[in-house]
């Protein structure tokens, strides 16, 4: 049954504000929490096997002693993960959640993730892992992955302090996916009460402010204030300078869609949204 708020969690800076997001989710789905911490015991560097040099029984020795370091870098590993399930576990319980539960995993993140789908009614993920470089423009290899491969909701969340969305912004191209992730949007509970904002990047046509006009009306049918605009321009620019307009604080996009937007989330260079996000954001499958 697909009614689980998963939160994927490590050692990063990005930690307890994923806790927060998921707690919010949680609560406003009426949802079950739990948190996932994964120990991906492949190494990420391999090193050059020095023991073939050595003499027989020096070989032996090394390589036994080597077994005994890694036995102990599992050991610290799982208790540092147990101690940080703990101490989010107990925010997410001052934030008000019931009983949110914990889960501790061997391998890597995106297998272990794709394995728990089943279960997932939205995954909760930082922009960045542990093992990830620290530039704030850098997006972690294991988003780019999950966001591939999975086929639930995620919601990325950047650095910062959490702050629960009060004016929210998809980005609309018109297409089948586009207008079941309206759809998605206006009956979902995350956003009871938040002011929904659509943007068509693209040319002033009939077409699209046909297009717009239903997704307005599909907003506003469910009760919420919505908003929107058509603009042309490059992507990410224009629904940046929107964003910084209207005081948007999450941006809700489809993975999928046929236009420039689909190249932004699942084309083959790096995601230039995600990459550059500032503020949450919602990837509907």
């Amino acid at each position: 049954m697909t009614d689980k708020v998963l939160a994927a969690i490590d050692s990063s800076q990005f930690s307890q504000i994923v806790c927060d997001y998921a707690a919010w989710a949680a609560q406003a789905l009426e949802a079950p929490l739990e948190f996932v911490h994964v120990i991906d015991n492949h190494p990420q560097t391999s090193e050059p096997d020095m023991t073939g040099n050595l003499g027989l029984g020096t070989r032996e020795h090394l390589l036994e002693r080597l077994s005994d370091i890694e036995e102990q870098r599992a050991k610290v590993a799982r208790e540092q993960g147990r101690l940080l399930l703990e101490s989010v576990k107990e925010r997410a319980i001052n934030a008000g959640v019931a009983a949110p539960t914990t889960r501790q995993r061997n391998g890597t993140l995106v297998e272990t993730l794709v394995d728990l789908e089943g279960d997932i009614r939205l995954l909760v993920m930082g922009k960045r892992g542990e093992t990830a470089h620290k530039a704030s423009g850098h997006l972690g290899s294991n988003l780019e992955r999950v966001v591939r491969e999975m086929h639930r909701p995620i919601l990325m969340v950047p650095r910062g302090e959490f702050k629960a969305p009060e004016n929210v912004m998809m980005a609309f191209d018109g297409s089948k996916t586009a207008r079941k992730g309206v759809e998605m949007l206006a009956k979902s509970p995350l956003f009871e009460g938040v002011a929904c904002h659509v943007v068509i990047v693209g040319a002033e046509t009939g077409e699209n402010r046909s297009q717009l006009e239903w997704a307005l009306g599909t907003l506003r049918d469910a009760g919420h204030d919505a908003d929107g605009a058509i603009r042309a321009g490059e992507v990410e620019a224009t629904l940046r300078a929107y964003k910084e307009q209207n005081a948007i604080d999450m941006l809700i996009m489809g993975a999928y869609g046929h236009s420039r937007i689909r190249h932004l989330l699942v084309g083959s260079t790096t995601t230039t949204m995600l990459r550059n996000a500032h503020l949450p954001v919602l990837i509907l499958r």
